[in-house]
């Protein structure tokens, strides 16, 4: 899949078949839209394209209204935007910056810049609730009688529901913040998952449940960056983590700001995901994961994050939180054995 920023580039093709929306998530709706989406434009010879935009349109007016409460919680970062796009089978993706600029475009502006003259489209596939331009007002009706005036076709789509519910970004998000894992597995279509670099902390971990003063062998942890200041979920969780051996190993992560954690801390203010592995990979060493791109799958919440006193609490609610993610791990390979008893029987 080809990405761009904006679309004043060479590379994007001159026509497609277009659809519109942030796609936090990229749930089993979008994964409906984009399907019919792959169909519509393999019929009329044109490359598939999603329209996104970072950041999301609420972030922006609650930066510009400084309501910081009008922001939804972020799913996923843009890292795992794409990557899910490309999975799905999107030929270009486009994220275009949600400024001012775009922000105080008029609907027929929008259309006549973005959608003829800036991406050629010549079918725009939508959601049942899509809005756009100024002051959201644009809707289906004038898009689809500007395909009308303009050449192009317009369709729209409708709530992907499962089991009678609607499948949506605010469902996921909900599930998240609840720590309803399976939940927002179920949406998902997969297992909730926050993948980026390795990056350097303050190392403490090592020194935390150390064998002896000064060995470094205690609570070797992965730190990624997680690129947004309002993650959908928080707190601790049984993960996998795949990118570091040849089977994905089983961890507790922490995701969130890591409040035990005094000021001058090098990740100090950012939402972190810190993941210690059960299992540390020995052909890593001490140093071996740094740069790398890991990808952690959220399984199953143990418990919000929490304010430790001392590091000798730290340390005790970590070995505590290793202890619990290794009965989950057992217990999941325990039903996973006696299901597939049961399938053989």
């Amino acid at each position: 899949m080809q990405v761009f920023r904006g679309f004043r580039h060479p590379g994007v093709a001159p026509a497609c078949a277009l659809t519109i929306g942030n796609f936090d998530g990229v749930h089993r709706g979008h994964q409906a839209m984009l399907a019919l989406l792959q169909t519509e434009a393999r019929h009329r010879g044109l490359p598939s394209c999603v329209l996104t935009f970072e950041p999301h349109p609420r972030d922006y007016f609650a930066a510009v209204t400084k309501k910081p409460d009008l922001a939804p919680a972020r799913i996923g970062t843009l890292r795992d935007k794409l990557t899910e796009l490309a999975a799905c089978g999107v030929a270009q993706t486009i994220v275009l910056p949600f400024d001012g600029r775009l922000a105080s475009q008029s609907p027929e502006q929008f259309i006549q810049n973005v959608l003829i003259e800036g991406l050629g489209a010549r079918y725009v596939l939508v959601g049942d609730d899509f809005r756009f331009g100024a002051k959201r007002a644009g809707d289906y009706a004038m898009l689809d009688a500007a395909g009308d005036a303009h050449g192009f076709d317009v369709a729209r789509m409708n709530s992907y529901e499962v089991h009678g519910l609607r499948v949506s970004s605010s469902a996921v998000r909900d599930a998240l913040a609840e720590g309803r894992m399976a939940d927002a597995q179920h949406l998902l279509g997969r297992p909730y998952t926050i993948s980026g670099h390795v990056v350097h902390g303050r190392k403490l971990g090592r020194a935390l449940g150390a064998s002896a003063p000064g060995k470094d062998d205690g609570f070797r942890t992965l730190n990624m960056r997680f690129k947004h200041w309002k993650p959908a979920a928080s707190g601790i969780f049984a993960v996998l983590v795949h990118g570091l051996a040849d089977l994905p190993l089983p961890g507790v992560a922490n995701l969130g700001v890591r409040p035990s954690l005094d000021a001058n801390d090098v990740n100090a203010g950012r939402v972190l995901l810190e993941t210690h592995c059960l299992e540390w990979p020995s052909h890593l060493g001490a140093e071996g994961a740094y740069g790398k791109i890991v990808r952690v799958e959220l399984l199953h919440k143990l418990h919000d994050e929490l304010r430790y006193t001392s590091l000798e609490a730290l340390t005790a609610g970590i070995s505590k939180d290793g202890r619990d993610a290794r009965a989950f791990f057992a217990s999941t390979h325990a039903e996973t054995h006696r299901q597939t008893t049961r399938d053989r029987i």
